[in-house]
C-alpha cells in the first residue's frame, strides 16, 4: 500500500504539540469543533467503536463519553503514547497498527471514526480504502470522518505541487523550525460526495468554515 511521503514520520515527531491544533484561540474553529464533538457523541452512545489514526486521543476522549468499548488504533506509538495520558469514561485499547495491516475482526464495530486522516490518503487508494473502512462495521454500521477545509494560505501553508494521482502536497513546520513535505488534499461538498456516494450512503455531509464532516452508512 503506497503511503504519503514522510507523513508517518511528521506525525510521530509532532505528537507532543499536536493537540495546539484543538485549542487555537480561534473562534469559528472552537465552535465547530465543539459542534462537531456533540455530534459524535451522539453517534458513538452505546456502541462499541473503532477509531482509525487516533493520534493523541482528542476525539477517543469526546467518544468514551457515550460509547461502551473504544479500540483506538495508530501507526505512531508517540501519539498512543500521548492519548493514553487522558482519562476515559469507558474501556479504550489501545492497538499499534498500520490501518491497511490492522487485524481487525470484520463486522466487528458499530462505528468507525477517523479525524483528520482522509485528507492524507493518497487519491489512488480510495478504492481500497472504501473496502477497507466498509468491511469493519457492522452491517448497518456507521462512518464518521471529519477533516480539513482549506486555510488561508500564507507563505507557509501554500502548496509545493501535485503529483500524477492529483494529491496535493504542503509544507508543514514542527515549533522547532524543521520543515516537512507532507500530502494534504482538500475538497468541495460535491467533491466529497462523488468520492463517497459510489460506496456509501452519505448520511450526514457538514460543510463548515473550517472543518468538513460526514457520516457515511450502507447503501
Amino acid at each position: 500500500m503506497e503511503r504519503p511521503f514522510s507523513i508517518i514520520d511528521y506525525y510521530r515527531q509532532r505528537a507532543p504539540e499536536y493537540e495546539q491544533i484543538y485549542y487555537r484561540d480561534i473562534p469559528q474553529k472552537r465552535k465547530e469543533l465543539a459542534e462537531e464533538a456533540a455530534r459524535l457523541e451522539s453517534l458513538a452512545a452505546g456502541g462499541t467503536v473503532l477509531e482509525l489514526a487516533c493520534g493523541t486521543g482528542y476525539w477517543t476522549e469526546v467518544i468514551s463519553r457515550s460509547a461502551k468499548l473504544i479500540v483506538a488504533s495508530d501507526i505512531s506509538s508517540e501519539m498512543i503514547e500521548e492519548a493514553r495520558k487522558k482519562d476515559y469514561r469507558c474501556p479504550v485499547h489501545f492497538v499499534r497498527t498500520d490501518l491497511y495491516r490492522a487485524a481487525f475482526a470484520a463486522g466487528s464495530f458499530d462505528l468507525l471514526t477517523m479525524g483528520f486522516w482522509f485528507s492524507h490518503e493518497p487519491k489512488q487508494n480510495y478504492a481500497e480504502f472504501h473496502q477497507l473502512v466498509a468491511g469493519l462495521v457492522k452491517p448497518d454500521g456507521l462512518i464518521w470522518m471529519i477533516d480539513n477545509n482549506p486555510p488561508a494560505e500564507g507563505p507557509r501553508m501554500e502548496s509545493v505541487g501535485t503529483d500524477s494521482h492529483g494529491n496535493n502536497y504542503k509544507k508543514r513546520y514542527l515549533d522547532s523550525g524543521k520543515e516537512f513535505v507532507i500530502l494534504k488534499n482538500y475538497f468541495g461538498p460535491e467533491e466529497l460526495r462523488g468520492i463517497f456516494e459510489p460506496r456509501f450512503a452519505v448520511r450526514k455531509l457538514i460543510f463548515n468554515e473550517c472543518y468538513w464532516s460526514v457520516v457515511l452508512g450502507p447503501k
